[in-house]
């Protein structure tokens, strides 16, 4: 689909530049959304008709982001993705992490500690200088949430593979709009609700086969079942041979509204999402007589910066100290000028 007419399905109140807090659903996706809660208030249907859009949504974040769909796992959030991650460390393994790092690609290798996992917080800029042969896993977000810096993902992965380290990238901050190749990596977890519009409790991880074969599935349930419909109740176990084996249960109405946003993404492609939110964030960054960047988030120090913005009813975020501005692909000209108008006037 061409980037100008999936514009048209959406009408955002005009200054939205904070998608790297949440995304703004596409009419398809409220749309499906709200008939689905319209039939649960009064029973209207069966809840495999709100299940079938988890597997649509598996789908089409496959085709997104260019990964076999058998490698990719559904969940809720980052965090409880990497969980199983991070628990499949031997005690005494080293995880070498940017200093900065959001906590929910943190917080998981740090609470191995107690039984021997270390930790080691790094500059990202000095990260691929950091693994050595001590690593035994390299952690980091592709697109840092803070700033936007854009991670050096082949070198990274290129340094971690010469020293036989494992790679585990948070994508949330770049699937949508970022193209990279996710297999080169061990693991890739994205939380679903910024870049890939989808309601919250949306979250999926590409699990390359080798590395899951070390993984354990503890939060096993049905709906990881090789057969879904076959694992209500008993033993033995019997969980799926591929990724699914670490789905939890999905949250039926987030999925429903998630399954409609990704195919639209996945129609447009990830290329022209990049270059259409690319330059919208370039245009923001010369007209405060700044260089242009690479990423679709960038922060500015301008005195006074958050209420100029919110006087004009702009929508930013502020992190670290500095405005935060993020630009997707219903950002227009007329978003980015209204917002610098309020910085430089």
């Amino acid at each position: 689909m061409e980037l100008e007419i999936a514009q048209k399905l959406w009408q955002p109140q005009p200054g939205w530049l904070n998608t790297a807090t949440y995304g703004l659903p596409p009419e398809p996706a409220w749309t499906a959304l709200q008939d689905a809660l319209a039939d649960w208030r009064v029973g209207r249907t069966s809840w495999e008709t709100w299940a079938q859009a988890t597997e649509q949504a598996r789908a089409a974040l496959a085709r997104l982001v260019g990964v076999p769909v058998a490698d990719v796992s559904v969940g809720a959030s980052a965090s409880q993705l990497l969980a199983p991650v991070a628990a499949s460390l031997p005690a005494g393994a080293t995880v070498v992490v940017p200093e900065v790092e959001f906590t929910s690609n943190l917080f998981p290798w740090l609470a191995q500690e107690p039984r021997g996992v270390r930790v080691r917080t790094v500059p990202l800029a000095g990260l691929v200088d950091a693994i050595d042969a001590d690593t035994d896993l390299v952690a980091f977000s592709l697109v840092q949430s803070a700033d936007g810096a854009v991670a050096a993902y082949d070198e990274v992965v290129t340094a971690a593979r010469a020293h036989g380290a494992a790679v585990v990238v948070d994508a949330t901050q770049a699937w949508g709009w970022l193209p990279f190749d996710a297999t080169r990596a061990d693991v890739v977890v994205s939380a679903a609700y910024k870049w890939l519009l989808a309601p919250r409790g949306v979250a999926f991880a590409y699990l390359a086969p080798e590395f899951r074969d070390r993984m354990r599935p503890d939060a096993a349930c049905w709906y990881a079942g090789a057969d879904p419909h076959a694992s209500y109740y008993g033993p033995p176990l019997r969980l799926a041979e591929d990724a699914r084996k670490f789905d939890i249960s999905p949250a039926w109405f987030s999925y429903v509204g998630a399954a409609p946003a990704l195919e639209l993404l996945a129609d447009i492609g990830a290329p022209a999402i990049h270059a259409h939110d690319v330059a919208l964030a370039n245009r923001f960054l010369a007209g405060l007589g700044r260089p242009p960047g690479d990423s679709a988030i960038v922060t500015v120090e301008v005195p006074d910066a958050q209420r100029r913005l919110e006087r004009a009813g702009v929508r930013a975020a502020v992190r670290a100290g500095r405005v935060r501005a993020s630009f997707h692909l219903y950002t227009t000209t007329h978003d980015v000028d209204l917002a610098l108008a309020a910085l430089t006037d």
